[in-house]
């Protein structure tokens, strides 16, 4: 179960997948496009190329899964949670946590690049944020339901803050 500061997911009701990659892209424009969201000491930008159906690749990285980008196909867990990595990065800017707040962060390296990851307390989602020195990409996020990765993912956090 997600924490009630989450959005509700967004799912395919079953129309045409053009209306639902248009409304999916809407709910991004909203959270990215229009107006973007801060992070600490860094200014945030998205990752713009290449453009596919005229929409930015972060958008792309955000509902779909795959090593190159001609090879990513979509990922409908990724397409229901496309309102939650804007919420995401403002709770972990709220600088006032609570006990028991939902929301977790370690930094890691993937590619060489630092990561930043942000995920919820039961490893169930994650969203990565590409730290790029002046500047960060929100990079991408998805949901991880199998108990095996959940726990992977616990150790790399434990292992960073040496729990």
């Amino acid at each position: 179960m997600s924490p009630d500061w989450l959005p509700p997911l967004v799912e395919h009701s079953g129309g045409s997948w053009d209306a639902y990659e248009e409304e999916l892209y809407g709910w991004f424009t909203v959270d990215f496009l229009d107006s973007l969201p801060s992070w600490p000491g860094k200014r945030v930008g998205l990752k713009r190329h290449p453009l596919s159906k005229g929409k930015e690749a972060t958008f792309w990285h955000f509902i779909s899964d795959g090593e190159t980008e001609e090879d990513r196909l979509i990922d409908m867990r990724r397409c229901e949670r496309i309102r939650w990595p804007r919420p995401v990065m403002d709770r972990f800017l709220e600088r006032q946590p609570q006990a028991g707040d939902p929301l977790l962060w370690w930094k890691n390296t993937r590619r060489r690049e630092p990561r930043y990851v942000l995920a919820l307390p039961d490893f169930s989602y994650l969203f990565v944020v590409a730290d790029r020195g002046d500047y960060v990409l929100p990079w991408t996020q998805y949901h991880v339901d199998r108990p095996h990765r959940q726990e992977k993912y616990r150790k790399e956090y434990e292992s960073y803050w040496r729990i």
